[in-house]
């Protein structure tokens, strides 16, 4: 700008040794708008924002913490835990006796051969911590497993060993249970594993339910 106004002068000077008076009057209203023009310009310059400003965010650990500390807390629906019936600690073996029989009680009973003759037949305990078949006429003659986990379905209850899967179902309300083993084959000595199931206490409504006064 100063080297503007040093040409300006220069020329303004020689302007006036000029005996036209419109000339001299003509220049001097343009110097005054170019001077006005450029301190308008600086004026402007000066007041714009710089373009390699940023704006700044507040992201400090204290803030953070407190902007996920106002974030509420999910809540956690813990699974209820799966309970073996109570009736499943004395199962005992039954067999399909009268199968035209709609009566359960009628059609279900004890297997007379191998509760009172033969004696190898085996009854069912499980507990949370075991599930244990004993000779139905030893309660000394055991096989026990206490390494399996356990699941429910509807009327069915699942436990699973490294070995095995079985499936014991309710197909009755007497009640009667159906047992299915998948996986290896499970062969006991005297511990005969029956298809159906009662409990023990449900035993007695059983039209067929001991040996009678067979005394083996």
């Amino acid at each position: 700008m100063a080297e503007n106004r040093d040409i300006l002068n220069d020329g303004f000077w020689r302007i006036l040794q000029n005996e036209n008076l419109n000339i001299v009057i003509y220049f001097i209203k343009m110097k005054n708008l170019i001077i006005s023009l450029s301190m308008v310009t600086a004026l402007l310059a000066s007041c714009s924002p710089s373009s390699d400003k940023k704006t700044e965010t507040n992201t400090s650990p204290d803030t953070q913490k407190e902007v996920a500390s106002s974030q509420p807390e999910p809540v956690k629906n813990d699974p209820e835990p799966v309970e073996i019936p109570a009736d499943f600690s004395t199962l005992v073996p039954i067999d399909v006796l009268n199968s035209k029989s709609p009566n359960v009680p009628d059609k279900n009973g004890i297997e007379f051969s191998g509760n009172c003759y033969s004696c190898d037949l085996a009854s069912l305990s499980i507990t949370k911590k075991q599930i244990r078949w004993t000779n139905v006429c030893d309660e000394k003659d055991t096989f026990e497993i206490d390494d399996f986990s356990y699941t429910t379905e509807e009327n069915k209850t699942i436990f699973k060993t490294p070995e095995r899967t079985y499936i014991l179902t309710q197909i009755d309300k007497a009640p009667v249970y159906e047992l299915v083993i998948e996986g290896k084959k499970l062969e006991l000595k005297n511990k005969r594993i029956s298809k159906y199931f009662t409990t023990k206490k449900a035993l007695p409504l059983f039209t067929e339910h001991d040996c009678g006064d067979f005394e083996g």
